[in-house]
């Protein structure tokens, strides 16, 4: 059990080494967002009187990082299916948790390295970033990392087009991206967006990226750590419900 997800984890590794132009759609294009909304908003918005909407952002446009990298990675699924790598996998004698732990582990450490390569900007938007905070932070990302790769998995696994994947995608990931506290806080929304903003899990992954960045050694938030733990545990179990059912794609 264990080769089968290291080799599927491997083969990730070097897919993503070999299409560098996924570097550019899940690392460059939110370094893009983050600056010019950052500058463009940065003289009109602060969420206490000091923080700028640069520094705020970047909170944001890390989450943004981990998401579109989970999208690229588990879009990878379609295409396996429509070159018939994956029906070679699912005949052979591998279990299919092997299948979703590789792929979800996969997916999750691209997210990582493009992630932790983002936290190097950190000085420039004024996040203190502590080594005290840093083993929080870590685990944050790792978990929001195999959440969000889970739930693009549990996605892909059921189409068999990729521009089908793309506009779920459109429609779904991205509004529960914009709804987690990345873009705006809860306090200057709605009621009724507060409300989806509570019960979007993704928005206490956010708060607990947050938490990792502006690490001040008080009180932890263990309960943004334990939900978004949950979302990550839900997905794959999930991911691996999804997994043991047979589509129209794995006879063709």
């Amino acid at each position: 059990m264990i080769l089968p997800a290291l080799t599927l984890w491997q083969r990730e590794m070097v897919r993503f080494v070999r299409q560098r132009d996924r570097v550019v759609g899940a690392l460059v294009t939110p370094v893009v967002f983050w600056l010019l909304l950052g500058a463009g908003l940065g003289r009109s918005f602060a969420t206490d009187g000091r923080q700028g909407y640069l520094e705020y952002f970047f909170t944001g446009t890390v989450v943004m990082i981990l998401l579109f990298t989970a999208i690229f990675s588990t879009i990878s699924v379609i295409e396996d299916r429509r070159e018939g790598f994956l029906q070679g996998v699912l005949v052979a004698p591998v279990g299919r948790f092997a299948i979703v732990v590789g792929k979800l582990l996969g997916g999750a450490s691209l997210a990582m390295l493009q992630g932790l390569l983002f936290l190097l900007l950190a000085p420039v938007a004024g996040v203190p970033v502590s080594l005290a905070g840093l083993p929080w932070l870590l685990v944050a990302m790792f978990l929001v990392s195999f959440a969000l790769t889970g739930l693009g998995f549990l996605i892909a696994w059921q189409l068999n087009s990729s521009a089908g994947f793309h506009a779920i995608m459109n429609l779904f990931l991205i509004p529960m991206w914009l709804l987690s506290g990345s873009l705006f806080p809860a306090s200057g929304a709605h009621t009724w967006m507060v409300w989806v903003m509570r019960l979007n899990p993704l928005t206490y992954g956010v708060t607990a990226i947050r938490q990792g960045l502006y690490w001040a050694g008080g009180p932890v938030d263990w309960a943004a750590m334990i939900v978004t733990a949950g979302f990550a545990v839900v997905m794959f179990g999930v991911s691996l419900w999804a997994a043991q059912r047979t589509t129209k794609g794995d006879l063709q």
